[in-house]
């Protein structure tokens, strides 16, 4: 059954899993996802914390076909709104947007087609929702007393079937995509109290939740909390060497042809970051609010468009990608939050399919991180905060437990560890009993005055007698030369730890000098000891490459250069082009692969693979069968 025939359909007949199977492909739903939509679809209003790539969108778009009226989505980020309104048309169900992008004679059709009951999803901007002409118009659809049929139940499509408040965790102020806007959202339950609001995000900590629940007004709203864990995405932390070595090797090794993610802190550095890539043959182009609109939106759409192009960007890109096949996100600063970092890897993967988060960290980014809290002109309780969250990232990096059970902890989720996705589970880390070395750490950062960085820190205590040394009369202190059965590396690995576990602080006024806290007093007085995580051997890294390369992409193992694999990807690409979509809004990577690995002879065998719904079907079933068909001849 088709969404054109969902119309005309008897209401007895029509059911969520039908929607499920019949328009989006389908065979059940996954977690919570049906209890979501049951609640909805009988006028609930919800509160639902999904993690990226887990359904969210499913929770609202199907009760918004079944119940009566039009569901009206409240998205903050424009851009994307064209991509998926185009990925619902190509599953024949009727949906429009209204935001900046489109012209007043576009934007008089849309409301039009609204007014006409002639839409089952409008996606628009909280701006825009905010305006006094919106609210009026959306209030012309809700006079009528008493609900109107559904096209799905049969009838005309009038009034307000639900809204659906996406992003939510940008009501927080606290948060790191707050957006005003956000905090005036109540107006829907206050003009329109009988309309049910679903709110949804996948990035929300305890105290996020309860400010999500105080601004919309959603305390009676059942709450849908499910794992945030995504399984799929494989976690690595590495120490900053040569960064851009590091990251030549990470793409080279494993992901050469892949689209991603490259994560910088400031615009300059995107900027060089992208050009030096392209210079070595990557298909990189840069991105940051600095750039002009016209270049963001460009770059944007052919990251968004084209297959194997890695976006090197500031934060400022990023939330509701909707690309399924970014297959890794790789940082090469230190995100601001767990948050963040949780939210901007979550990217990756969403199709459910391998993928990798892999972040570059050093001491130079904790004193930097930190240097931007104290330095800024926000509160004190602001900056407390941000401190607070720094800390639990820090956390994060040095941890030599499984980062997965360390990032669901954060959410306060329970994880078993030994997740074989990630780093410290893969490749076990040794610690080591650094209570004498964080002394002379300590005492060493103490009598040089408490205004110099690691580097040179680890001269003195090597015993290197450089030019700097010697003019501040370093050489002549009894910390210098002890520290000798250490490396510098291995020092700067102390000197990182002892910052990170808050026992040294970076001073601004010092131009990042490292000076004592109190929480070091303890160590020097020998009550306390100190254990450290022992830095893997470069070497070593080096030679677990190969295994790394064959779990990282073991779904696709041997697909890159089988001849079907690349057809079935061409075919994929010429429709997209043909139809000015995204290659992924026809087929997923996931279906693509189904297809390859049971190569269907017929419609009825296609209309099994997972995600080809009836539409689709439809629409390209002949054609891909042509491509399979075509593959088994050669065989």
């Amino acid at each position: 059954m088709t969404a054109s025939k969902l119309q005309t359909a008897g209401a007895a007949e029509i059911t969520p899993i039908q929607i499920l199977n019949n328009v989006f492909g389908y065979a059940s739903f996954r977690g919570e996802q049906q209890a979501i939509v049951e609640h909805v679809v009988v006028g609930g209003d919800a509160l639902v914390l999904m993690p990226t790539g887990g359904g969210k969108s499913l929770c609202y778009q199907i009760p918004a076909m079944l119940r009566p009226g039009t569901g009206i989505v409240v998205s903050p980020l424009i851009a994307l709104m064209q991509d998926q309104v185009d990925a619902l048309i190509q599953l024949g169900v009727k949906a429009a947007f209204l935001n900046s992008s489109i012209g007043a004679d576009a934007a008089r059709e849309v409301q039009g087609r609204l007014l006409r009951g002639e839409l089952d999803l409008l996606y628009v901007a909280p701006e825009r929702l905010l305006t006094d002409s919106f609210l009026s118009l959306l209030e012309r659809l809700n006079v009528s007393p008493s609900p109107q049929p559904s096209p799905a139940r049969g009838g005309v499509n009038y009034g307000i079937a639900l809204f659906a408040i996406d992003e939510a965790h940008c009501v927080s102020q606290w948060g790191h995509d707050f957006r005003k806007e956000y905090r005036e959202l109540t107006i829907l339950h206050e003009r329109f109290p009988g309309v049910p609001r679903i709110a949804l995000t996948a990035t929300a900590d305890t105290p996020t939740r309860g400010e999500i629940v105080e601004r919309l007004a959603l305390e009676q709203a059942r709450q849908f909390v499910s794992s945030f864990d995504r399984a799929n995405i494989r976690y690595r932390v590495t120490q900053k060497i040569n960064t851009r070595n590091q990251l030549q090797e990470f793409l080279e090794v494993e992901h050469k042809d892949d689209s991603g993610i490259v994560y910088c802190l400031s615009r300059k550095k995107v900027e060089e970051t992208a050009a030096w890539l392209k210079e070595r043959g990557w298909d990189a182009l840069p991105y940051h609010a600095g750039l002009d609109a016209a270049t963001r939106s460009a770059n944007q759409s052919r990251f968004l468009r084209e297959e194997g192009v890695v976006m090197v960007a500031t934060v400022a890109f990023g939330m509701g990608i909707d690309k399924p096949n970014v297959r890794f996100v790789a940082h090469l600063d230190l995100p601001k939050s767990m948050e963040g970092y949780y939210q901007e890897t979550g990217r990756a993967g969403r199709d459910g399919l391998p993928a990798n988060a892999w972040l570059a960290y050093g001491l130079g980014d904790v004193v930097q991180m930190r240097q931007m809290i104290d330095g800024g002109d926000a509160p004190e309780e602001r900056k407390r905060l941000e401190r607070q969250k720094l800390d639990a990232l820090l956390g994060y990096c040095e941890s030599t437990a499984c980062r997965h059970q360390t990032v669901l902890r954060y959410f306060g989720e329970e994880h078993p560890g030994n997740c074989g996705a990630c780093d410290n589970c893969l490749e076990p880390v040794d610690t080591w009993n650094a209570t004498e070395a964080a002394r002379m750490a300590l005492s060493c950062a103490y009598r040089t005055g408490q205004r110099f960085g690691a580097g040179h820190l680890s001269d003195v205590l090597i015993g290197k007698a450089t030019g700097r040394v010697e003019k501040f009369n370093h050489h002549a202190l009894s910390t210098f030369g002890i520290g000798k059965e250490l490396s510098a590396t291995q020092w700067s690995s102390v000197y990182r730890q002892l910052v990170a576990g808050g026992l040294l602080e970076a001073d601004i006024e010092a131009y990042g000098g490292l000076k004592l806290t109190p929480a070091a007093r303890p160590v020097l007085r020998g009550e306390q000891e100190v254990w450290l995580r022992r830095d893997a051997d470069p070497a070593k890294r080096k030679a677990q490459r190969a295994e790394r390369l064959s779990k990282s992409h073991e779904p696709f193992a041997g697909a890159g250069e089988d001849r079907l694999w690349l057809a079935l990807k061409a075919k994929r690409m010429e429709l997209a082009r043909e139809q000015g979509v995204p290659p992924y809004v026809i087929f997923h990577d996931s279906a693509l692969l189904e297809i390859l690995n049971r190569r269907p002879g017929n419609l009825a065998e296609l209309g099994e693979i997972s995600g080809v719904g009836q539409a689709k079907l439809a629409k390209y079933g002949e054609a891909f069968l042509k491509v399979v068909g075509a593959g088994e001849s050669r065989r």
